[in-house]
């Protein structure tokens, strides 16, 4: 067998480096998605903040991240994932920093979207790479790899930000993430390589891709099934456990870690599954059929604990992982010359109903009798309304 030239193991190496950086920057997306959770009891005695206040900073978070979807789409065809994410994630380091001196709601809130626009963009500049330089079939397993490898930062946002929380205090442990941000933001800068042009990116437009009819499915079930689970994770699973069961930070991290751990084992399962059953669809409807259950189980069993509870909410985790199978059914639909602005139109859905449901449940939560039930069955009836619609859909595989 012919030896690969040494130009081409060059440029594998520094391929491999770059996903590494991009790896790297989606595991602190996932870190500061989650770490409100653990930082309540802080955040609410240092600065006052309400639940309320702490569900719109969340969902400042996941608003501005997917406001940031269209352009980002357009700069991964026009520009390159290079700079389109370094210099973004830049920007986030810099709203960890402003988060890490905050003395009011109002700057967390301006913190948490600026740490939004960070995030955004490190997920879909990887699966750019991997549409454009891998082979098809191999791209539900890549999208389901890395997102577990970035899911890790959902762990480390519950017991060891917890403990290092609890002995540095809130504001230096959020000030040294800001700093790995920022030198995770150069580092892509330096070893993300960008993938040739594509001859005709320029004369696509997004709304070539809104008129196809196969991706309309598959944009309500990403809108169904990612928010959810993050909602859960990243906002409501900390304040639950504090006002009902009484739980301490060091209790809600290790709540946290089981949800997390959970949600990673579900991306390395959800990653390979397509070729193993010879479908995407299927999989993702009875995975979120099986969410639907565990939030209605919640709702009904108000009173729920022990390892009862913490089944239900790993089960929310592992099924409600579906985000990879979800963008790989979407991506074979995807023209190459539209790329970036289809893996990233799909992600919009996505972040973009997580956001808006953060606001819905902050205010469903402030106003309702049972605020948790509510919170729950309002999770369970969104799931159930996209798995209607997704029913519809077209299966794909590669």
């Amino acid at each position: 067998m012919a030896q690969a030239a040494p130009g081409e193991r060059l440029r594998g190496r520094f391929m491999r480096a770059g996903i590494a950086a991009l790896v790297a920057g989606y595991l602190l997306s996932h870190f500061y998605r989650a770490f409100l959770a653990v930082l309540t009891p802080a955040l609410k005695a240092d600065l006052g903040a309400t639940a309320e206040d702490l569900a719109t900073a969340s969902g400042l978070w996941f608003l501005t991240f997917a406001l940031m979807q269209l352009p980002i789409g357009w700069a991964l065809d026009h520009v390159g994932p290079r700079l389109t994410s370094g210099v973004l994630v830049l920007i986030g380091g810099a709203g960890a920093a402003l988060f890490a001196v905050a003395q009011s709601a109002g700057v967390i809130w301006a913190a948490m979207a600026l740490i939004g626009v960070g995030c955004a963009p490190v997920l879909m500049a990887s699966y750019y790479i991997f549409a454009r330089m891998l082979p098809p079939a191999a791209f539900g397993t890549l999208a389901g790899v890395t997102i577990g490898v970035g899911s890790l930062g959902n762990l480390a946002a519950s017991v060891p930000l917890a403990a290092a929380a609890g002995e540095y205090g809130w504001r230096a442990t959020v000030g040294v993430m800001a700093a790995v941000t920022l030198l995770v933001g150069l580092a892509i800068l330096a070893l993300v390589r960008d993938p040739p042009r594509v001859t005709g990116a320029a004369g696509g437009r997004l709304t070539d891709l809104l008129r196809m009819p196969a991706l309309w499915p598959v944009f309500i079930m990403m809108a169904a099934c990612y928010g959810p689970a993050a909602g859960l994770r990243s906002l409501w699973l900390g304040p639950w456990q504090a006002e009902v069961h009484g739980a301490d930070a060091g209790a809600i991290g290790q709540v946290s870690l089981a949800m997390g751990l959970a949600m990673v084992l579900g991306n390395f399962a959800y990653g390979p599954t397509d070729r193993i059953f010879g479908t995407r669809k299927w999989l993702v409807f009875g995975g979120n059929a099986l969410v639907a259950l565990c939030f209605a189980a919640l709702w009904a069993m108000p009173g729920v604990a022990g390892l009862p509870m913490l089944a239900l909410i790993a089960g929310v985790g592992f099924f409600g992982a579906a985000f990879p199978m979800v963008m790989a059914h979407g991506r074979a639909f995807i023209p190459v010359h539209l790329m970036g602005r289809g893996v990233t139109l799909i992600n919009l859905f996505g972040i973009g109903a997580a956001g808006m449901m953060q606001v819905a449940t902050g205010r469903l939560h402030a106003t309702a009798a049972d605020p948790y039930g509510a919170v729950f069955l309002f999770y369970a009836a969104v799931v159930v309304a996209g798995l209607a619609v997704y029913a519809l859909a077209r299966d794909s595989t590669d």
